[in-house]
């Protein structure tokens, strides 16, 4: 696929934007912005599919991992981190990989994307099997370290999904589940840190969200195995216990503290 022929190269429909004001800069990204949840919106049977046969794989102790380069592989990195703390499950359940390793988080790592083999390598280093699960997240669906990546995953029996904001993209022909969401020509021709990335942020939320509760993660709509790592997060769990079992906050707090999460406390104070 070309470059001329992406739509994520494609020219922005806004010009001259350095004689812009302020507030025509800000009002423009906006309505921008505003396409974005509807082009995932046309994605949801793509997602459903996916979350689907990820589901089957992971109530059977399958894994889920991400991989990326630049802010493609930051926003796995986010979605896969903060699925403990929300969830309460082990850490190396959800991995983000980005390419050029943890240094390419905070400071870019050149020609690390262009590597074909080194992908693999990477989720070899977690003993990647074919009862995981892989998304390859690329808004060009051309980066060699992706593809080459989620090649060798199809290969060996892994699970894979690309998301992607070009339909035609090698990305989208190489997994077997594609996730387009085509979110139109950036507000800075090809910054597809932008509605590209606001686009993959949003499909990564809706992926692991939905996985965490088909795993039991959620009770009601309520993250009853958050960890109480702060101050505020345990509030919020006392709370939640307190409604639950309608008792005081201070008792709620008390079997909060007792029985280390949400959920143990509201079954430890329904027993007694």
């Amino acid at each position: 696929m070309k470059q001329e022929d992406r739509i994520t190269e494609s020219s922005s429909n806004h010009d001259n934007l350095e004689k812009m004001s302020i507030n025509e800069l800000l009002s423009n990204i906006n309505q921008e912005d505003k396409s974005v949840p509807l082009a995932v919106e046309k994605s949801i049977p793509q997602i459903e599919a996916f979350v689907t046969a990820a589901l089957q794989k992971m109530k059977t102790g399958g894994r889920l991992f991400y991989i990326g380069a630049g802010t493609s592989g930051r926003l796995g990195i986010v979605d896969a981190s903060e699925c403990p703390p929300t969830f309460g499950v082990e850490h190396g359940l959800v991995v983000g990989i980005i390419a050029g390793g943890d240094s390419a988080i905070r400071k870019a790592v050149e020609f690390a994307e262009d590597d074909t083999e080194q992908g693999w390598k990477d989720l070899m280093e977690f003993e990647i099997n074919d009862e995981d699960c892989l998304v390859g997240i690329a808004a060009s669906g051309s980066t060699p370290y992706v593809i080459g990546a989620l090649e060798k995953a199809n290969e060996k029996g892994v699970l894979t999904a690309g998301v992607t904001s070009n339909r035609n993209s090698q990305l989208a022909a190489t997994a077997q589940f594609p996730i387009t969401p085509i979110v139109g020509p950036e507000f800075v021709t090809g910054s597809t840190r932008m509605k590209s990335g606001t686009a993959q942020k949003l499909v990564l939320n809706m992926i692991s969200t939905s996985l965490m509760i088909g795993l039991g993660r959620v009770k009601g709509n309520k993250m009853v195995d958050m960890q109480l790592s702060n101050n505020k997060l345990v509030d919020r769990g006392t709370t939640m216990v307190m409604n639950s079992l309608k008792i005081s906050y201070d008792a709620a707090n008390k079997l909060l503290k007792t029985h280390g999460s949400v959920r143990k406390a509201v079954e430890a104070g329904k027993e007694g």
